[in-house]
């Protein structure tokens, strides 16, 4: 199947999975997307195996499509950029130590703390898994991701100051998440000797050096917009700004999903306030928070597919069911302690570690980062293991956060 193709259904397949939910289910859409592709994905695999029917060419399509090149090349610096581009960054300025906190020390305890508890289950279970690649599990499956939580949060009545911290976070964790993947995979993967000097190095290098990069990037862009004042050029001048500080940083290697965001904050702080008209502005959100709509249409619809590329050991199954615990157990113990440490309740609120907790979903990140790695036992093991959590977190605790959230008392009444 040529990409033509293959773009041509998933975007036939989002759109009719969007109309069912809104007009039938009512359900959150990206949740439900996920879903439908989900059930459609099982019914095929059940056909391929139980009936005489040849489906055999449309899940070989499915399996043929990479993932992980759609998402991580070509989706997640436009996706990065709308979530950017729309973050209240008052509210986020007024959370910034809780929000860098999280992103930064969180994600590296909650990937340690996650690689270290599999690594026990492992061997408990007797997989064959040593600790550097149970760490490599950690890392894939820390960033969170808010696109389905937000709208869960705001209809719950959540307070604004509990989604700008979940949103700050997840936008910056993407980055951070990925360059402890690529730090990580060296050691699990190809043997390399472990060198905490060199590891800390290239981890601050890419991670500040996608900062600068994107905040270059954004603000040449912002430049060029306070010259003009025509919607379109500026419009087209944004995608121009997602796209090439993401490419700029895989250029000079240092984190894109970090330089991504970067720029799409400046261009949505400095540029929107003086670089851009009323009337550019009016259309500018709008085109990107539908931009922003379809993406996550079609990346749910593919996660929900990915189950068709995910080889089933029934032998793992314990293992999975262990990484759920164990990325929930991590996720709580990061949260509790570094909140703890900046205030407490007192300053969150209550039931903030509660719904911070459960409201960490993993996406489509982590199945790409997961995907890229060569294709053997290790990467069986960690794809099974690591969808099951994907689809528990978005199933499960994504369908469940409205009511945890107003049982713990993070909401307002009324």
């Amino acid at each position: 199947m040529n990409w033509a193709a293959v773009l041509a259904t998933t975007l036939t397949l989002a759109a009719l999975a969007t109309y069912i939910n809104h007009r039938y289910l009512r359900q959150p859409p990206t949740i439900a997307l996920m879903g439908m592709a989900l059930c459609g994905s099982l019914v095929l695999l059940v056909m391929m195996e139980w009936t005489p029917l040849d489906v055999t060419p449309l899940v070989q399509n499915a399996r043929d499509v990479d993932f992980r090149a759609v998402l991580m090349d070509g989706m997640l610096p436009f996706l990065l950029f709308a979530g950017a581009l729309h973050v209240d960054f008052n509210r986020m300025r007024q959370q910034e130590g809780a929000i860098a906190a999280l992103a930064t020390v969180g994600v590296l305890a909650a990937a340690f703390a996650t690689g270290g508890l599999l690594w026990g289950a492992a061997r408990l279970l007797q997989v064959p898994l040593d600790f550097a690649q149970a760490l490599l599990f950690g890392a894939l499956i820390a960033p969170t991701d808010p696109i389905a939580v937000i709208a869960l949060l705001r209809s719950a009545r959540a307070s604004p100051e509990l989604e700008a911290l979940m949103s700050g976070e997840s936008l910056l964790n993407d980055g951070v998440g990925i360059v402890l993947f690529t730090a990580l995979l060296g050691i699990a993967v190809g043997g390399q000797e472990a060198s905490v000097g060199a590891f800390a190095l290239g981890f601050v290098v890419e991670g500040v050096g996608g900062a600068v990069l994107g905040m270059l990037v954004g603000g040449a862009g912002f430049m060029l917009l306070r010259t003009v004042d025509d919607y379109p050029v500026e419009i087209f001048l944004t995608l121009g700004i997602a796209s090439s500080s993401y490419a700029l940083a895989d250029a000079f290697h240092v984190s894109g999903p970090i330089a991504t965001v970067a720029a799409g904050l400046v261009v949505g702080t400095v540029g929107r306030r003086y670089g851009m008209s009323k009337v550019t502005q009016s259309h500018l959100d709008p085109f990107w928070a539908f931009v922003d709509e379809v993406l996550n249409a079609v990346l749910f619809m593919f996660i929900g597919l990915a189950i068709l590329v995910v080889a089933f050991d029934y032998s793992h199954l314990g293992l999975a069911l262990a990484a759920i615990a164990a990325v929930l157990a991590a996720r709580w113990a990061t949260v509790a302690s570094i909140l703890g440490a900046l205030g407490g309740s007192r300053r969150f609120g209550k039931g903030t570690v509660t719904v911070l907790t459960w409201g960490g979903l993993r996406g489509g990140i982590s199945i790409a980062l997961v995907l890229s790695l060569p294709i053997g036992e290790l990467r069986s093991t960690l794809l099974t293991a690591t969808y099951a959590v994907v689809v528990f977190s978005l199933l499960v605790q994504g369908l469940t956060l409205q009511r945890v959230a107003r049982a713990s008392g993070a909401t307002r009444p009324g």
